[in-house]
């Protein structure tokens, strides 16, 4: 049987500029557990996170975007 995935919609502030977006992207892809991260400058406050719920909590997303 493999890795069960979960995907979470993080909702932030849509001021950040693209480089903060990538910076934080690349945080998040950096944690173990995280598959897959995106955010798109047509909706610059949706991010979209895939990830092994059994590695993380969803609410440790929203910790990194508070930092």
């Amino acid at each position: 049987m493999g890795t069960k995935w979960a995907e979470v919609t993080l909702h932030i502030d849509e001021d950040t500029t693209h480089d903060e977006r990538e910076n934080f992207r690349d945080r998040l892809l950096d944690k173990g557990g995280v598959m897959a991260a995106s955010c798109h400058d047509e909706r610059p406050h949706l991010m979209l996170i895939e990830y092994d719920p059994d590695a993380l909590n969803s609410m440790e997303f929203l910790q990194e975007a508070k930092s």
